[in-house]
């Protein structure tokens, strides 16, 4: 009913425009800034996705009007018209969509501004807008989608058309090398250039290459620097060699992120001849400090100092964060692109980047957004040399940080580990392959006994899965493989290995439970939690409690009070309590739910309510040698969103023994007043301390960064009253500062 009355209305509208073409005229003319913008008679608007790097489902907005390619700039743009524009081209819908030329910068016309779309209309040219070729944009803010790849069923007429329709376009890039020795060695970072074309390779002619082009080959292979390579033996070795050239030259200016997106001259099909007096190129690259196997080189890559990324799973992914001064702060991802994004790249010893992603993809950061509108134009040694704003509170929040996908050198290390048995690619029993005592290679399996979330992430980051949800002791329900054999034990990793062949393990297999069931596995995911505590608030809250033994029973029977509380004279007496509240964030990308399931949940019939981890948060007071004098601790007894950003709705209630978590954008507050929201400090000697509290800290529950779990304060206890100053997260601050904080003795008077 609906599809007849639209029919019938956009009959009448085209009768009604063809009769009274000066009716429009007017209309178009009272409303400029709003226009509906109508296309040309002469053909219907035709779509295509364009760009470097991207997939078939990714890229470029560019129209074909008047006939002309033009772009479209991405004030305005939303996903209803990514919508739009995806199901244009003739896929069902798009899942986002990109600003700031994310895919390298159009050329001609900037066709439409300003595009306001309802999300339904058939064709780009019913939405809304400033009007065919009314733009003030530039191609530095050229609009990009990113559609589901799954095609529109019946879908005709595909109108994807690659910006470069001939068979000459460069996706895929490789170095060969020649010499016998480094064709084993991983990374390989010299080599002849070569360039996937139809089921082969071909080569690119040397005459007028510069280090330019070198830059850029090496920055899409991983590699931040180039290195000078000796032409003469490479050209002995390809004067004997039959060589297919397929590009004559290339003229990068070293700021590009792809090959692709510099300018290409084409070898002419049918010469005989085209690289007279040349050889097909040959680069060589320097590698960044996680890379380098020869640690013997002259010249090594210097990683900044400045800069780190944080929060993602992959080598060379995550949110940018910056040092300034003291503190570390993350960057607003206004006009983020590629280019800045590259820089950070290179200068954390990565090659350019593959992605610069917006709208904190990576989790948000916490304490100041120190950078805004970073203008870079690739060839900056550092993102602090760059162009930049200053910002305000009101100019960006966390939930506009900028994050970075970086090419690293390929490694191999996927190819000698698996998972088998689980229900999907991401869970399953981890096996390695490894050599025996003949030289053949076999898979073997993990001895589990010491395998913890720790080992499982390195795992999962290998396999290039994500995060570890967790790490399991016994498999035996992933009973697939005809694998036996236990070939590692004792693993024990930091987390940031690339693979788990860098950590630490027995030198000769020693396992108690040796059989396969006992071997270890994975369950891994590709979002993780993030919880980090309100700092601030609990140095705005704390203070001394003198509390009564009979009113303390409870707490004992949960271990609340240290040891010396079961020599106290019951009911008699009290115990002298540091109490503070503890605001509890999850900034990550997942939900933080309890490891365990709700069946075994531990009921407390004293309190009233269920634990569903044992241990939620150490609370500990520590003397100037890091010797702790006081703890605490904390069984997570009710985890649920107490409050939430805005726009963000509550999902978990321990009301009625509902759900328990924190849902992504929301914190749990534990109040100063509700048992064992404290340390028992009855034993303690008045003096300077750092107190200290630490969230998950088992690692029971996957996060993407464990290193923010951690708060530590100076304390001053004088007997009778206490102060806490200093307050902040594990890696708020510069390493110059911590170590100031660890020797600062405390506040040395009471003003």
């Amino acid at each position: 009913m609906e599809t007849s009355e639209r029919r019938k209305q956009l009959a009448f509208s085209l009768l009604f425009g063809l009769c009274f073409p000066c009716c429009l005229a007017q209309t178009t003319t009272t409303a400029p800034t709003r226009d509906t913008p109508t296309p040309s008679s002469q053909a219907r608007i035709k779509v295509r996705l364009a760009g470097y790097p991207r997939k078939h489902n990714e890229g470029r907005v560019e129209l074909f009007y008047r006939g002309e390619w033009g772009t479209i700039c991405d004030d305005d743009f939303s996903l209803a018209n990514a919508n739009v524009l995806c199901r244009q081209l003739g896929f069902v819908s798009a899942t986002g969509w990109t600003h700031s030329a994310k895919y390298g910068k159009g050329q001609g016309k900037i066709w439409l501004d300003n595009v306001l779309c309802n999300g339904g209309e058939k064709s780009i040219d019913s939405c809304k807008s400033r009007g065919w070729g009314n733009s003030d944009c530039t191609h530095d803010e050229d609009a990009g989608v990113i559609c589901k790849d799954e095609r529109i069923p019946g879908f005709v007429d595909s109108n994807i058309i690659d910006a470069q329709v001939d068979e000459f376009k460069v996706e895929e890039v490789r170095l060969r090398p020649v010499v016998g020795t480094t064709r084993k060695k991983m990374p390989i970072t010299e080599g002849v250039v070569e360039v996937k074309h139809r089921n082969g390779w071909a080569h690119i002619c040397d005459l007028g290459w510069t280090v330019q082009n070198t830059r850029v080959i090496c920055g899409m292979l991983g590699f931040p620097h180039e290195r000078k390579v000796n032409k003469n033996f490479y050209k002995l070795y390809l004067e004997r060699q039959k060589n297919h050239i397929l590009v004559h030259s290339v003229s990068c200016t070293g700021t590009e992120v792809h090959l692709a997106a510099c300018p290409l001259e084409y070898a002419k099909p049918n010469s005989t001849s085209s690289c007279l007096g040349g050889m097909p190129a040959v680069v060589s690259c320097m590698p960044g400090p996680l890379f380098l196997q020869n640690s013997s080189l002259k010249k090594k890559v210097k990683v900044s100092a400045n800069v780190r990324l944080k929060g993602g799973s992959r080598v060379g992914e995550g949110r940018v964060e910056v040092l300034r001064d003291r503190d570390w702060g993350t960057v607003c991802d206004d006009r983020w692109n590629l280019q800045s994004a590259s820089v950070v790249c290179r200068e954390l010893g990565f090659g350019t980047a593959k992605e610069a992603l917006t709208g904190a993809r990576m989790g948000q950061g916490i304490g100041p957004i120190h950078m805004n509108e970073v203008k870079c134009v690739g060839h900056e040694r550092s993102i602090w040399t760059c162009p930049y704003k200053n910002i305000t509170a009101e100019d960006c929040q966390h939930t506009e940080d900028a994050a970075v996908r970086c090419n690293v050198p390929y490694m191999g290390l996927e190819n000698s580990i698996r998972i088998t048995g689980g229900r999907t690619r991401y869970e399953g029993r981890v096996e390695l392959l490894i050599p025996d005592s003949n030289g053949t290679q076999g898979w073997g399996l993990i001895c589990g006994e010491t395998w913890t979330t720790k080992e499982a992430s390195v795992a999962c980051r290998q396999l290039g899965l994500g995060y570890a949800n967790q790490g399991l002791q016994e498999t035996w329900y992933w009973d697939s493989s005809n694998v036996t054999q236990m070939v590692l034990s004792g693993v024990r990793c930091t987390g940031e290995e690339m693979s788990l062949s860098q950590c630490q393990h027995h030198k000769t297999v020693s396992c108690q439970k040796s059989a396969a069931k006992f071997a270890a596995g994975v369950i891994c995911s590709e979002t993780a939690s993030d919880l980090v505590l309100n700092a601030p608030l609990v140095q705005e809250t704390v203070y001394i409690e003198d509390r009564p033994l009979h009113m303390l029973y409870c707490a004992a029977e949960e271990d609340c009070l240290s040891k010396s509380a079961a020599k106290a004279n019951w009911p008699y007496g009290h115990r002298r309590l540091l109490r503070f509240s503890s605001e509890i964030r999850n900034i990550g990308r997942a939900d933080f739910k309890p490891k365990a399931g709700r069946h075994s949940w531990v009921w407390h019939a004293c309190h009233g309510h269920y634990h569903s981890m044992d241990v939620f948060t150490h609370y500990d007071l520590l003397n100037a040698n890091g010797t702790r004098v006081a703890e605490g601790h904390k069984a997570s007894f009710c985890l649920e969103d107490t409050d939430c950003q805005g726009g963000v709705s509550k999902r978990y209630e321990c009301a009625n023994f509902g759900d328990q978590g924190i849902t992504v954008g929301c914190w749990d507050l534990y109040r100063h007043d509700i048992d064992c929201q404290w340390i028992d400090i009855t034993d303690v000697k008045p003096g300077n301390y750092i107190f200290q509290v630490v969230i998950n800290p088992n690692y029971e529950v996957a996060e993407s960064d464990f290193s923010n779990n951690a708060m530590k304060c100076n304390c001053k206890y004088d007997g009778h009253r206490i102060w806490l100053h200093n307050c902040h997260l594990g890696g708020a601050l510069s390493e110059e500062a911590e170590r100031l904080f660890e020797k600062y003795p405390g506040q040395l008077n009471n003003k």
